[in-house]
Order: C-alpha cells, then structure tokens, then sequence
C-alpha cells in the first residue's frame, strides 16, 4: 500500500494537500483553502475527491468547501467543537475518533489554542501528520480564540509523536519564523544553519515544508521551553514551561 500526499501553494501563503490511497483509489483533500488550485491538482492526477478533512473553521481553510463539494459529491469531516461555523459538514470528529482512509487509519487529535476546536490529523502507518494553524515549520499558530496553556497542551501532544513524523502545516511562514526564531536561540546551530537553507529555498520560490517533528525540537522555540539557554534569554530559568511558551508566543505577536 503506498500514501500520495501532494502539497501545492493556495491563496497567498496557504497549502493545498491531497492525500491518496493507492490502494483503494481514495482522495481527501486536508481543508480547502481555494476552490480553483485543488480542482486543477486533482484533474492533473485524475483524482476525484472523495473527503475533505477540515482542521478549524478560518475562512482560508473552508473557503473551497462547498464549491468542491458541488462539484465531486465529496464527504466532509471536521471537528465537533466547530460544527456550527464550518459549510457543508456532514460528519464531526474529536481526539480518539478514527477514520477509514482505504488501507490507512487517521487518528484526530484535539489541538485547540489558535480556534477552541481545532483539530490534527495523524496516520500512523504512513508517519505523518497534518496540523494546520496549531504548529508551523519554526513557529506555532497565533493564539486567537485559546489560551496560552491550552495551546502549550496541543504542542505537547505533537511534541509527543515519532521524531520521524512528517508535519504538514497550513501556511508557508518559515522564512519570518526563522528570523524571530534566531531572537530566541541565536546561537543554535542547527537553526543558523536551517535559516540559511530556508533563505536559499525561499530564493528560488520553494517550499520550506514538510518539516517533521525531531527537526522542530531542534530548531523551534516555541518546542525549545525547557532548553536552558532558552530561559536564560528570556529570564525565565525557574518557570513553568506553559510560562515560558507564552513568553515566547508574546513576544513574536510583538515581533
């Protein structure tokens, strides 16, 4: 059995990703950012959309919605807690739940902080997951309708997936996050030299991402609390990592 995850740009910054099952001929799309990119990658792979798995209700997730579903029939599955605020959802889900995706099994994880409900995406057996808004290459999600530990809590139960985890994120934002990264952490080495890599990727109009999650906990300070040149920096070295996270997070809102 193979996974094809194909990511494509949408809207200004936004990714469009399609995942399909060989095996069974299966295609969901995660969110839909834009109507017009995802039904041209679909026509150049032959796909027909068959789900779409919504992460959080912000309009530059569901704008393509219901165009695609007029279009392909398709099902559309997303979290409980925002039911009432995402188009055209026909089935709920939250932490525990999960889906049948042709030979693979989908795990959600409830990962609010950025929106009350938003939710992952996590399929074991392919190692990868789809996170949205919560966390980004370098960076997290801004915390809009949350609470600083609410979001903490979301990236510790990212935290706690496989080192080899690819993560596939909503926005192409790692070019900014490296540059208020290396405020953080300037002398780390591993991000001196990602920062480098990801200007010479950004130079030539590439994607940054997927990133996975062992490459995160080297390189981004929002996952970084608990490294002591980290607290020394911030002057925090006794405090509560959920304490130390919300500095961080208050400081790139100011940055």
């Amino acid at each position: 059995m193979t996974l094809i995850i194909d990511q494509f740009p949408c809207r200004s910054d936004n990714f469009g990703v399609l995942i399909h099952d060989t095996e069974s001929g299966l295609t969901a799309a995660i969110d839909a950012p834009e109507f017009d990119p995802i039904k041209h990658r679909l026509a150049e792979r032959g796909w027909k959309l068959d789900q779409i798995l919504v992460t959080h209700h912000h309009v530059d997730h569901v704008e393509g919605i219901l165009p695609l579903k007029q279009a392909y029939g398709c099902t559309v599955i997303g979290p409980a807690g925002e039911a009432d605020k995402i188009p055209g959802l026909d089935r709920t889900v939250k932490e525990g739940d999960v889906l049948d995706f042709g030979a693979y099994k989908i795990e959600v994880i409830d990962t609010p902080g950025h929106t009350l409900g938003h939710i992952s995406y996590y399929i074991p057996a392919a190692k990868v997951a789809f996170v949205a808004d919560t966390l980004f290459a370098l960076g997290c999600g801004r915390v809009i309708e949350g609470t600083m530990p609410m979001m903490w809590s979301s990236l510790e139960k990212l935290l706690a997936l496989p080192d080899d985890t690819a993560v596939y994120v909503g926005h192409e934002y790692t070019q900014a996050n490296a540059r208020f990264a290396l405020t953080i952490e300037p002398s780390n080495p591993d991000l001196v030299a990602r920062a480098g890599e990801i200007d010479a990727l950004r130079a030539d109009s590439k994607s940054t991402l997927p990133t996975t999650i062992g490459l995160e906990k080297r390189t981004n300070p929002f996952l970084r609390v608990d490294v002591p040149a980290v607290r020394e920096l911030l002057g925090m070295p006794d405090a509560a990592a959920v304490d130390v996270f919300g500095e961080i997070r208050t400081r790139k809102d100011n940055f």
